[in-house]
């Protein structure tokens, strides 16, 4: 498995389409992202700056960056980009993020805990 973080920035009026459009995430581009390979995905926003947070989870970091090449994916970054900072491609700016602490309760020591 594979852990990704990253910032990207929305358009300070538009959180609240932002989030919406997120809420309506076309049936397509969420099946294209569990076909990827895509365990978890989150996206946090802090209201003060616009800044989005991205994590994620994916079973390989190659599959994750085929996602890029499909043209449903492309079709949501052409829809996205007028609320948000993008590259010439249309790809949202980002920014990557280094793990600097990672903690996770292991399930082996969760059924043991249980059973004693």
């Amino acid at each position: 498995m594979f852990r990704k973080a990253f910032k990207m920035k929305v358009y300070p009026d538009q959180h609240e389409t932002y989030h919406q459009r997120h809420q309506d995430l076309w049936p397509e581009l969420l099946q294209l992202m569990k076909n990827h390979g895509v365990i978890k995905y989150a996206i946090y926003l802090d209201h003060e700056t616009s800044d989005l947070f991205a994590y994620l989870e994916v079973e390989d970091e190659l599959r994750w960056e085929q996602l890029a090449t499909d043209p449903i994916n492309k079709k949501w970054w052409d829809y996205m980009a007028p609320i948000m900072e993008t590259n010439s491609d249309r790809r949202p700016k980002t920014v990557e993020l280094s793990e600097m602490f990672h903690i996770e309760k292991e399930e082996h020591n969760e059924r043991r805990d249980k059973s004693t």
